[in-house]
């Protein structure tokens, strides 16, 4: 089993166990994955990056990632392969080529 699955596969027998899914329709767990990434921003908020506190990111990013995996359950996509695709569509948009150190959007490139 793959690692995504597998933790995927975790985050749906503690829902379960909780009777959650009733409220993890694909609206409000794509709400629920904005508020995280939302709070994972705050953690940042009137600081230089690093002065971020690392286990604040922590928990905001496993909200995140928590949110994100069951969305995509939802859909029943297979994340490593929509990152894999994705990957490549920015390849073609950001040849290494043209975009090697720039964070020009690739329209501009």
């Amino acid at each position: 089993m793959n690692d995504i699955r597998h933790i995927t596969d975790i985050l749906l027998k503690f829902r379960d166990e909780r009777d959650w899914a009733q409220f993890h329709n694909a609206k409000d767990l794509a709400l629920a994955l904005n508020i995280e990434a939302a709070e994972l921003l705050e953690v940042f908020l009137w600081k230089a990056a690093d002065e971020a506190d690392i286990d604040k990111v922590t928990e905001e990013l496993a909200d995140v990632f928590t949110f994100a995996f069951l969305l995509a359950d939802k859909y029943e996509l297979d994340v490593r392969r929509i990152i894999q695709e994705k990957l490549k569509k920015n390849a073609l948009k950001y040849p290494v080529a043209k975009s090697k150190g720039s964070a020009k959007k690739y329209t501009e490139l």
